[in-house]
């Protein structure tokens, strides 16, 4: 398995020596390059591990690093000059793994990351994401966020969301909207699919993502595509 590493730093020999390190490892390092977009660029790289300066432009590494934790659970690395008490016992409070003190040798820094990285994946404890239109869901725990909402989702409103947002763009049908939850479920009819469906719209619009589930007439429904009233 190779290791995604998601590195936000501002100085960019730091940054470029810890991706040369790590990337010795065969791990897959990317340097994050928008400190107005960490998130998007989270989101966009699924890292199994973050490393994250405290002094960063525009936003500090303690808000970004609240910022992921709505969303996942990936192991968080500050590294940082700023290595006094008080600002160790606040990255692990806003949830950091680990803390490493600039400057640092690389051996000590490709280490910590090696044995973070086995205790939270040897048992394959990977939390995927899936983002469309700005929410994303986790697949690992079955909640949607949106906008720092967190919307805890049924069982059956899960397997309705993750089919059509891994179906983006495209029409999901009603009877393979019913497969799908009869794959666990003794049954499921024509009426149980509307009601799952309806509950899980208002959900959505209750955090802000109105017309999140569009209708295609005669078809199913679709995520991520043209909206259209039902």
């Amino acid at each position: 398995m190779k290791y995604r590493i998601l590195i936000v730093e501002d100085d960019n020999g730091i940054a470029n020596a810890v991706s040369e390190c790590l990337g010795a490892w065969d791990m897959e390092c990317t340097i994050a390059p928008d400190f107005h977009a960490v998130l998007e660029t989270f989101i966009s790289v699924q890292p199994h591990l973050v490393i994250i300066d405290i002094g960063l432009p525009f936003r500090d590494g303690y808000y970004w690093c609240a910022e992921i934790r709505k969303l996942s659970p990936v192991p968080i690395v500050f590294i940082s000059s700023a290595s006094d008490n008080m600002n160790i016992v606040m990255a692990m409070n806003m949830g950091a793994d680990d803390f490493i003190a600039k400057p640092f040798d690389r051996s000590v820094i490709a280490s910590k990351v090696q044995a973070l990285l086995r205790r939270a994946y040897d048992y394959g404890n990977s939390m995927p994401l899936i983002e469309c239109r700005g929410a994303v869901l986790n697949t690992g725990d079955g909640t949607l966020t949106y906008n720092s909402e967190r919307l805890d989702l049924s069982k059956n409103e899960f397997r309705i969301l993750l089919a059509l947002m891994r179906n983006r763009g495209s029409v999901v049908s009603r009877d393979r909207l019913m497969e799908i939850l009869w794959e666990t479920d003794c049954f499921v009819d024509e009426n149980t699919l509307t009601v799952n469906v309806g509950r899980l719209r208002r959900k959505l619009e209750n955090i802000g993502l109105k017309d999140y589930i569009v209708t295609k007439f005669g078809v199913g429904y679709i995520v991520g595509g043209t909206n259209e009233a039902d």
